[in-house]
């Protein structure tokens, strides 16, 4: 069953480019037209841009335990034939973490990871990382073609419940390079309850001081080009009681209710100024001036990540298989619990002495939107789909991989691989052999270590033997990868080719081979 966008359709609500002013943009002529495009590193785009444009969609659910519905596809966007989506980064919150179900995901994959791979791998997109933490789960996928420049350099879990010592609430993150920029991505679940906004902010504060990388040689996450924060973050709307705020979002009224949320406070909204068609609820001078007086009582850090209009019903709390909100006893008050926010690197001050070949770096919110139709949860999903557009640091695989002459399958077959000047090979480097269409890096059909089977090498150019006797004959194409183990990532791709089958080739007579007709 297909879902739809609340509280409209999505490409209704389609989040324009803008002119950058100071940390907002100022809007276009209509409502829908906020602007999100910050830059990261420099001001302006190259005069003759060569950069890359990657889509970028980020998903956060807390899924209350659920196994997964029989169809996403609206979730990932799959029906939408306007974008060709580049990267998804997934982080799912309670996810079954009995006993029996962390024992089973420890052997095989979980569930939802299953799920969206069998999804998304016919798609080309391969899993390229993932961290698990009881029911905190983050997922990274890329298509093949970027895989040689997604660089994993570290993951983590931090655990903010029972002072720390367990991982029912906290934060699970990856941090990347992505041609050549640190990018950060993290999924967290706050604490709950109305009272506890201050040890919410408290745990924000150290799931963030936890993302230290020492003997890493990376820069502190403050220093990352971009910092993706979602998850179910439990902030909710202060002073109005029940029935006022059920009325308001039944009338669309959401502006009132941005000024009672815990969250909306703390953190300036790019395109602050959206809301319903013929009316600006929020002027830009009411914004910048809330953001100053609001800096004086909160840690201006927090301030520095930026989070899209809020132009769909909260997302919490709900009867599950249901699209009513609570109607327990309890009779939980409505809330914008489950957010996406995100930070760019801080803009170095202008000087003569910045060079004439700048990095670019700018990301742009295209749309942000919830899920009604989904209702296997009390919470609905959130996603955010954004634009980035970058100069690339790194142009070039650091290993080129050729499949040399004719394969059949037969016992052994010979690669070519080169190596850049900078590439530190290891005798723990592997090249696999997948077909297109590949899950995750682990998903080879056979591997050979680069040390081993070696055969020659001149003039930069290395040579190995990799057994494919085993391969079943098929016409599905097929790729090779090189695994770099001190990078732990995919450092170089080959081009898709075919394996031919045993009787392509028979011997003549003569004994010379002749293609099988």
């Amino acid at each position: 069953m297909g879902a739809e966008a609340t509280d409209e359709n999505p490409e209704e609500k389609q989040l324009g480019e803008g002119e950058r002013v100071g940390t907002c943009c100022r809007r276009e002529s209509g409502w829908t037209r906020g602007a999100q495009t910050m830059a990261a590193v420099s001001p302006r785009k190259p005069a003759e841009p060569s950069g890359k444009k990657l889509s970028i969609h980020v998903v956060t659910w807390n899924i209350a335990s659920a196994a997964p519905p029989l169809d996403l596809s609206d979730l990932l966007q799959l029906n939408n034939q306007n974008l060709n989506m580049d990267m998804y980064v997934i982080g799912l919150q309670e996810m079954n973490c009995g006993i029996m179900s962390l024992l089973f995901d420890t052997a095989f994959e979980d569930p939802w990871s299953s799920f969206f791979m069998d999804v998304l791998s016919p798609l080309s997109f391969v899993k390229v990382s993932s961290v698990r933490m009881q029911g905190l789960l983050v997922l990274v996928f890329a298509k093949h073609q970027h895989l040689p420049f997604v660089q994993i350099l570290t993951t983590k879990s931090t655990p903010t419940g029972l002072f720390g010592y367990w991982g029912n609430k906290g934060g699970v993150s990856i941090c990347l390079k992505l041609y050549g920029y640190y990018v950060s991505v993290i999924n967290c679940h706050l604490p709950p309850h109305m009272a506890n906004n201050d040890q919410r902010l408290e745990h924000f504060d150290r799931i963030l001081e936890m993302q230290n990388f020492e003997g890493h040689d990376i820069p502190n996450i403050l220093d990352h080009d971009l910092i993706l924060w979602f998850g179910d973050m439990n902030f909710r709307i202060e002073d109005f009681g029940l029935h006022f705020v059920r009325e308001s979002i039944k009338n669309r009224c959401y502006s009132g209710l941005w000024e009672k949320d815990q969250w909306h406070v703390l953190i300036p909204r790019m395109g602050c100024g959206a809301g319903p068609p013929g009316r600006d609820f929020w002027e830009m001078g009411l914004c910048l001036s809330r953001q100053l007086s609001i800096a004086k009582r909160h840690d201006a850090l927090l301030r520095e990540f930026h989070e899209g209009p809020l132009l769909f019903p909260p997302t919490y709390k709900f009867d599950k298989n249901s699209n009513d909100y609570d109607t327990s006893e309890k009779k939980r008050k409505p809330a914008w619990t489950d957010r996406i926010l995100w930070r760019l690197k801080r803009q170095p001050q202008a000087s003569s002495h910045v060079p004439s070949q700048q990095a670019y770096f700018s990301l742009s919110l295209r749309s942000y939107v919830s899920y009604m139709v989904y209702s296997i949860s009390d919470h609905k999903p959130v996603t955010g789909t954004f634009d980035l557009e970058l100069k690339p640091l790194v142009s070039a695989p650091l290993i080129t991989l050729l499949p040399e002459g004719l394969w059949t399958m037969e016992d052994d077959m010979l690669i070519s691989y080169s190596l850049s000047a900078d590439f530190l090979s290891s005798p723990w480097d592997w090249i696999g052999l997948y077909k297109v269409g590949l899950r995750h890096i682990n998903d080879y059909l056979s591997y050979v270590w680069v040390g081993d089977n070696h055969v020659s090498s001149s003039s930069g150019l290395y040579q190995v033997y990799i057994n494919i006797s085993d391969i079943p004959e098929t016409e599905d194409q097929f790729l090779l990868c090189y695994y770099s183990n001190s990078q732990h990532s995919v450092v170089g791709m080959s081009k898709p080719f075919k394996i031919q089958p045993r009787s392509f080739l028979e011997e003549d007579p003569l004994g010379e081979a002749q293609p099988q007709i």
